[in-house]
């Protein structure tokens, strides 16, 4: 499942941005051993445990938008559903911030 969220940043602050939030994420959700390795500058491998089922996908940085896209199993739907809003929530909060210039 593919999710977009816009953005009107370069890549180099997106990145931060989703630094920030992929790190505030792992703060408050650590049960799920939430992991981010960026594998070039635009592209980031993510991964959660879920119940003992590893989880995994990416995140994408692209002219305007950060696109996130999780490889879930189909019993496991739920749960892709609620990581990518509280996610998407996390990457909201550290756009203001940049947009305000916290970042």
């Amino acid at each position: 499942m593919k999710h977009t969220i816009a953005h009107e940043f370069d890549t180099a602050m997106a990145k931060k941005v989703t630094d920030h939030a992929f790190a505030e994420y792992a703060r408050r959700y650590p049960d799920y051993q939430p992991t981010l390795r960026w594998a070039s500058d635009q592209r980031a491998d993510i991964a959660f445990n879920a119940k003992g089922i590893k989880l995994s996908g990416a995140m994408v940085l692209e002219p305007g938008s950060i696109v996130m896209d999780l490889d879930v199993p189909f019993l496991f739907r739920p749960f892709q559903k609620k990581a990518m809003e509280v996610i998407e929530r996390e990457v909201q909060v550290w756009l203001g911030k940049a947009r305000s210039g916290q970042v």
